[in-house]
């Protein structure tokens, strides 16, 4: 009962916080034409309720692409379509037909902040608390307690659904998805996260992951056994999972052609979300970074673009893929879901400076063992966001949910103290540079040395960017230099967790349990 207390004040924290963030500003808050995000949710629910299920996805008079058009998968479209009707029954002008577009108002707004609050006490909330009574490390009385609220507390996912305005849908099946896999149940992990894939495209980051992680444990099943069979039930949920989610658009090829080229625009161009020309990147990925030097867009191909950004996005995957099938464990599934995640935000196409949170929530599931790392990830992604977060008009709860989250974790974890290299699980590599590398030795000092330097880099570029007017000649000097530090960090934190993924022996270890 002691541990059930505790997880409510928890959640009514975490719930206090939310709400609080909300009662700000939102993306497009009074930004006429085209608005935000906000509008775009809102003009979602005036098309899905108006227009018949075969109009969603074209370009028709009463539904202009060009003005927030749907691009996302039909889990999407039905979230829309039941707000919508629920708007309706509430006030009908909030979803009219071509004069509800731009509408705002405060009841609106509330109305619209209550969808984002109830979707995430629904399903990403519950998914955080399961998760962190099923792990072993916290067990004990209140740590699964003081695990949940350093999740929970994350600024970076906060200021974007409940400031800037986005669902946690995605996240949240993908999270019952990892929950469901730990009791071994990988039917409904399956189906939860065809779920996260059928809301949100995105969701492809953590595919490869949950693909070889599941293909791996076949393999040690034998395909000539169990291992076909769980093969055969997996393969058979998935198509039918797929199939009623899509059934409304299997009418014709046509309609399905048309959500796919909705949903996946190459012909956009690979830097589309960047905007290699002008204004300058303000997305912390290497392909916009190095565009500050190399204007990739003017000396490479669209096509040559694609091939480059597949091709690198691919090698930085392939070792830990290939491990993870080798060797698949519950632990390696969760670096795994970090590092690849990591490598898409970095190197694939048609990324957008929100879809970091796709890195941070695997972050988050692994908070309990590496709090220090874990810790500094997410501060920097939030960080990353600055730009996007300033825009928006959430400077004072940017700043308040950072504070707030950097002195949970020292206060839970004692993150300073959780240094060395076994605590950073990097005494496998320490063990095989022995002899090499000297000033192993030191090496907690170094990385708490390196943290104070990047937390205190990130409080000065924070501070100047919201207060100090950038030089005429540089008028984007602050946001492109929160870019390529950002980027820079992604870069080293990619590398170390490729190593503890690649020198982890207690993956085949626990892989002997699966087996």
């Amino acid at each position: 009962m002691e541990k059930w207390s505790l997880m409510t004040i928890t959640v009514l924290l975490a719930l206090t916080v939310r709400w609080t963030v909300s009662l700000g500003s939102y993306s497009g808050a009074g930004k006429p034409p085209m608005y935000g995000d906000y509008e775009a949710q809102r003009h979602w629910q005036e098309v899905t309720y108006n227009l018949p299920i075969r109009q969603w996805y074209f370009n028709t008079s009463d539904n202009n692409l060009l003005y927030w058009g749907l691009d996302y998968p039909p889990l999407t479209a039905y979230h829309s379509f039941v707000c919508a009707y629920i708007a309706k029954l509430i006030n009908p002008d909030w979803i009219a037909l071509h004069t509800s577009r731009g509408y705002e108002s405060q009841p609106h707004k509330l109305f619209m902040r209550t969808t984002v609050f109830v979707a995430d006490l629904l399903v990403y909330i519950p998914a955080v608390i399961l998760y962190c009574f099923s792990l072993k490390e916290t067990s004990t009385k209140k740590k699964a307690s003081i695990c949940a609220l350093c999740i929970l507390l994350y600024p970076g996912l906060i200021l974007i659904d409940h400031g800037h305005f986005q669902y946690p849908l995605s996240l949240g099946f993908a999270l019952w998805g990892v929950l469901y896999l730990s009791y071994d149940w990988d039917l409904l992990g399956s189906v939860a996260f065809c779920l996260a894939l059928n809301y949100k495209q995105m969701e492809l980051y953590h595919s490869l992951p949950f693909f070889c992680y599941l293909l791996g444990k076949c393999f040690k099943k034998g395909l000539k056994g169990k291992g076909l069979v769980l093969l055969t039930k997996i393969a058979g949920t998935v198509v039918v999972c797929f199939a009623v989610c899509w059934l409304p658009f299997c009418t014709d090829m046509e309609q399905i052609m048309q959500v796919l080229r909705r949903l996946f625009p190459i012909d956009r161009g690979l830097f589309e979300a960047c905007m290699f020309s002008s204004p300058p990147p303000r997305l912390a990925n290497i392909w916009c970074s190095l565009s500050v030097l190399i204007k990739i867009k003017n000396i490479v191909s669209p096509q040559t673009q694609l091939k480059l950004s597949f091709a690198v996005t691919f090698l930085s995957l392939l070792p830990t893929c290939i491990k993870l099938t080798v060797q698949p464990s519950l632990r390696g599934f969760k670096f795994a879901l970090v590092s690849c995640a990591l490598s898409f935000f970095l190197f694939s196409f048609q990324v957008h400076e929100k879809s970091i949170l796709l890195v941070s929530i695997p972050v988050c599931l692994i908070i309990n063992e590496i709090p220090f790392m874990a810790t500094w990830f997410l501060l920097v992604s939030t960080f990353s966001m600055l730009p996007l977060l300033l825009k928006d008009g959430l400077l004072l709860a940017y700043a308040v949910t950072m504070l707030a989250f950097l002195s949970a974790c020292v206060a839970s974890f004692s993150i300073f103290e959780k240094t060395s290299a076994e605590d950073l699980q990097l005494k496998p590599f320490s063990l095989s540079l022995k002899g090499h590398v000297s000033w192993f030795k030191s090496f907690p000092k170094i990385v708490r040395s390196l943290f104070l330097l990047s937390v205190t880099l990130m409080g000065i570029l924070s501070l100047m960017s919201a207060a100090v007017h950038p030089p005429q000649r540089l008028p984007d000097l602050f946001p492109v230099s929160v870019s390529i530090i950002s980027c820079l960090h992604f870069l080293l934190f990619l590398v170390y967790f490729n190593v503890v993924i690649l020198w982890d022996s207690k993956n085949s270890r626990s892989q002997k349990k699966i087996s």
